[in-house]
């Protein structure tokens, strides 16, 4: 009874979300949260005063078709009554880029951004949304001095519903069936947890002897780094990744205002789960009203601790490069 009149608890109060950054990722997810219903206020705030207003412009012109929300430009003085300040701002990824190469640009950025948000006495969570997402989640946290349940990553809630969508496009199963994450690193050392990976009820290693296909290791192989490299063909296409993110960023969001612990694989930071320490990175994790709840601990395999392991030290080595 406690727990479900915790969920029900503010659920249906005025809720402002905040949007730092109206570029490709930021507008899309202003749109996306738009369409949604789930908030009263959206506000965007960007250095770029037009940019920013033809965003706020052009969204407006929709308001009549959804359910009714204000949608504005507005400053850092914003953050404090909101219920989520999303960053989304940062130097977008370019063609034959990593998402690592982007570090040092995007600490600059982060270095006058966070302290504006402190300022304003905020107690809403942080979510960022900037690339490489695990070290400019760290990053907001050394910065922000906030707790470390209300600092949160994207991490890998878009590599995880690539993933499940791979595996349902090869299986020809609908998505909603197919549970698999992608865990640790937003980035090239990312790892797939395919010993958990479950397709209608069955482990991934159950349901391939009855599928009728007879994949081999390849089949896997071969669905991971599509999964992997789904952000550089991408970009290659047409420049940058915004949809998909942009409904990620509403999941999350939904999680957090509706208070729904839902369960997702965010970046946050680790102190000892899975034999790690003082580094962010995606495991799958609680998340509510007030930020992360808790952290699930899945049974891995060995070779997937071994790599789970490698990919924080990746972006460990990474945070030893910055100057906070």
């Amino acid at each position: 009874m406690e727990f479900h009149q915790e969920r029900s608890r503010n659920r249906n109060r005025f809720n402002r979300v905040v949007i730092i950054g109206a570029g490709m990722v930021g507008a899309t997810y202003a749109y996306a949260l738009q369409i949604s219903g789930l908030v009263s206020e959206i506000v965007i705030i960007d250095l770029n005063e037009e940019r920013l207003l033809g965003e706020i412009m052009d969204l407006n012109h929709g308001v009549s078709f959804v359910r009714p929300v204000i949608i504005r430009a507005g400053g850092y003085e914003d953050c404090r009554d909101a219920d989520l300040v999303v960053i989304t701002a940062g130097a977008a990824q370019k063609v034959g880029e990593t998402r690592l190469d982007l570090v040092h640009r995007n600490v600059a950025i982060f270095k006058e951004i966070i302290p504006q948000i402190v300022a304003s006495d905020t107690h809403a969570p942080l979510l960022i949304a900037t690339n490489p997402v695990d070290v400019m989640t760290y990053v907001t946290l050394k910065l922000s001095g906030l707790p470390k349940d209300k600092v949160i990553g994207s991490g890998t809630v878009l590599d995880t519903a690539r993933f499940r969508y791979l595996l349902s496009e090869h299986c020809q199963i609908s998505p909603v069936n197919v549970h698999a994450y992608i865990l640790g690193e937003h980035g090239d050392s990312e790892v797939p947890i395919w010993s958990l990976a479950n397709i209608a009820g069955l482990r991934f290693a159950e349901y391939c002897p009855v599928c009728g296909k007879n994949c081999g290791p390849m089949a896997k192989e071969k669905i991971f780094e599509e999964v992997k490299n789904s952000a550089y063909k991408i970009i290659k296409g047409k420049g940058a990744t915004y949809y998909a993110i942009g409904l990620g960023l509403v999941k999350i969001t939904e999680s957090i205002l509706r208070n729904e612990y839902g369960v997702l694989t965010v970046s946050s930071l680790l102190e000892g789960e899975y034999g790690l320490d003082d580094v962010c990175l995606s495991v799958p994790t609680v998340v509510a009203r007030d930020g992360v709840k808790k952290r699930v601990l899945l049974t891995l395999s060995p070779e997937e601790e071994e790599k789970l392991q490698n990919s924080a030290n990746v972006i460990k080595q990474v945070l030893q490069e910055i100057k906070l």
